[in-house]
């Protein structure tokens, strides 16, 4: 039996069953080669292809800039890390909001050239026919409510949603919406945590947390977050698992010095 046959590989049915067995599901973000082979080989559920690439890997100050061809590039770099989670591309702005013929045939770009098995696209009721289609074609889709990032600027800020009554029975409709529209799954971002767990109990499809407390049916973060690595903000939402940028900067200024003291290479590493 070769090695391929020998892995189980997390699909979309396997994460829907997730909910039903009450198994917790782990999400985090990669976009590259590298991290994407450690988050498979640890385990991780779902690695997510996170339009955040564009503030933690080209310096955007929000993720409106990221193209589809950055995130073709990245998604296929992730592929090539990813044997056994189960690979999730971000639709960056303007991808799907277009039209549906538009939207679909980006989503399938993700597949055919990204090496994605199913796409993220934000928002509620106004993307319910687009994410119909793409389900209707084929293509698995995870939905994305509450804090909605590529919606900044019609927010104006990044705040909690759903503390005004009005706001959160309109997310409750938006996630039965996307649940009827054939979405597998729903992240809700930046929601009250009581808002969240009756979303998360109200629908038969997973929900993924960020910020949304823990009664959702699994939990998502930026790597580069919860690493340290990204360090120009720290939402109250984000547990840092380690200090890799302060890990960084010591090894890059030893080898600076080093260098420079003529210390490097030595012995052992010259031929």
């Amino acid at each position: 039996m070769s090695d391929e046959k020998q892995i189980k590989r997390i699909t979309v049915p396997k994460i829907k069953k997730m909910k039903e067995n009450n198994q917790p599901i782990a999400m985090l973000t990669a976009y590259d080669a590298t991290m994407a082979e450690i988050l498979d080989e640890c385990g991780i559920d779902i690695v997510l292809v996170g339009d955040s690439a564009g503030m933690v890997i080209a310096g955007y100050e929000n993720t409106l800039a990221v193209t589809m061809e950055e995130m073709i590039f990245l998604t296929r770099s992730v592929r090539r890390g990813v044997n056994r989670a189960l690979l999730v591309a971000d639709m960056p702005f303007l991808s799907y909001q277009a039209g549906i013929d538009e939207a679909v045939r980006n989503a399938g770009r993700f597949l055919q050239e990204g090496g994605a098995e199913d796409v993220k696209v934000e928002g509620g009721s106004a993307v319910e026919a687009v994410v119909k289609r793409m389900v209707d074609v084929g293509i698995p889709v995870m939905g994305h409510i509450g804090l909605t990032p590529q919606s900044i600027n019609q927010f104006g800020g990044y705040g909690v949603r759903g503390r005004e009554e009005l706001v959160a029975q309109s997310l409750k409709d938006d996630a039965r919406i996307l649940e009827q529209a054939g979405a597998f799954s729903l992240v809700l971002e930046k929601v009250p945590a009581g808002l969240a767990g009756e979303i998360t109990q109200s629908i038969n499809i997973p929900t993924i947390g960020i910020g949304a407390g823990p009664d959702c049916d699994g939990q998502v973060l930026v790597s580069y977050d919860m690493l340290g690595i990204y360090e120009k903000f720290k939402p109250k939402f984000v547990r840092r698992y380690a200090e890799v940028g302060k890990i960084m900067r010591e090894a890059f200024i030893q080898y600076i010095e080093d260098v420079k003291e003529k210390k490097f290479p030595g012995e052992n590493e010259s031929y």
